[in-house]
């Protein structure tokens, strides 16, 4: 690719705008704009959840009102997570035929810059499939993708610091045993910048070899360009969209416990399942041994968008077997063409059979 590519650099914005900038640019960009980066930090501390997320099974919101740590859904998929200064987020919006055209593919080419930035710093750090950034066994970075408008977005950081016992508070757990296993988790298998070099290195120097490791990557000339008019008007729609509370506990549709019997023939059936992609959780209604109602959520990467509620959708009705829903499922993978790097329909069918019948514990 030899498209000029615009690099946004933005420091120390707020942490609401840290999320909805790519977002602007994504739903902003038209023919003509450029395939841009963001390269964009927060002033102040906050939460983020993944698009297809439960919000209230998934962050202790009460600990975030306490610590003033404002809490933000973007649409793109992924789990909860604490974001600060310490992370430089690296935010890709670009035009579909200049990225591959699988995600597996398009993660790979997101990833590579970021590699060789942390191998030049003298960070040995390598692509983990399907999209994560390992030094050493540690994660050092996750990413994420989405599709907004025309454009095609990536998302991931460069890790200069990372709070981790924060990161263990802001969690909903169902108890402090497991909030102390998440917190010495996070000990053993993240890591950061600071930590690999014992010192933090200078942004601008990070941010100077990142893109020319992108440069190189594309056979592109990187530039740094300007915000227009039009994605700052699009930033501020966003903005308010982003602190609705209609838009932050849209996946709380279905509020009942796991296994809770309405009457003889309904019942509300609740369940997790680790796929290699990532999380799924399954809240269904039951209806005569159907599915009358599901909603699914997760720390998964789907695509395209809209996918998620289609998929739902289509299994409303569906007699709850596993082959009716494999079956169902494939057909909506199919007609949809949906990519979930690491999530195939057989896992979202065990997810949604161990919500019905619940696994025995051995």
């Amino acid at each position: 690719m030899s498209k000029k590519i615009r690099l946004l650099y933005m420091e120390n914005v707020s942490p609401l705008r840290s999320q909805t900038v790519y977002h602007a640019v994504g739903y902003a960009m038209t023919k003509e704009t450029p395939n841009t980066i963001i390269m964009v930090s927060p002033n102040a501390p906050y939460v983020c959840v993944g698009y297809h997320q439960d919000i209230q099974k998934e962050v202790d919101l009460d600990y975030c009102t306490q610590h003033n740590l404002p809490v933000y859904r973007r649409e793109v998929g992924g789990g909860a997570v604490f974001l600060d200064n310490g992370q430089l987020f690296t935010q890709w919006i670009f035009h579909k035929e200049d990225l591959p055209v699988t995600l597996e593919e398009r993660f790979k080419l997101y990833i590579d810059p970021l590699v060789a930035t942390y191998q030049e710093l003298g960070i040995p750090a390598n692509l983990r499939p399907i999209n994560d950034v390992h030094v050493n066994g540690k994660k050092i970075g996750g990413t994420g993708a989405a599709q907004m408008g025309i454009a095609e977005i990536l998302v991931g950081s460069l890790m200069y610091t990372f709070d981790k016992k924060t990161m263990s508070q802001v969690l909903k757990v169902p108890s402090e045993k497991m909030r102390d296993k998440i917190f010495e988790s996070l000990e053993a298998y993240m890591t950061t910048m600071s930590e690999q070099l014992g010192s933090t290195p200078d942004r601008v120097m990070v941010k100077d070899l990142y893109m020319k490791k992108v440069s190189e990557a594309f056979g592109a000339e990187v530039y740094e360009g300007e915000w227009t008019a039009k994605e700052e008007a699009m930033a501020k729609e966003i903005d308010e969209r982003f602190v609705s509370d209609e838009w932050l506990h849209q996946k709380g549709q279905l509020k009942q416990q796991a296994g809770v019997k309405i009457h003889q023939d309904v019942h509300i059936v609740e369940a997790a399942f680790k796929a290699q992609g990532g999380l799924i959780r399954i809240i269904a209604r039951l209806r005569e041994g159907r599915i009358d109602d599901v909603t699914i959520s997760g720390d998964f990467t789907l695509l395209p968008v809209f996918a998620l509620g289609a998929l739902e959708q289509s299994l409303r009705g569906v007699a709850a077997t596993p082959e009716n829903l494999k079956s169902k499922i494939e057909e909506a993978y199919y007609r949809l063409n949906i990519q979930s790097p690491g999530v195939t329909p057989a896992d979202f069918t065990t997810a949604i059979m161990n919500a019905i019948n619940p696994p025995q514990a051995a």
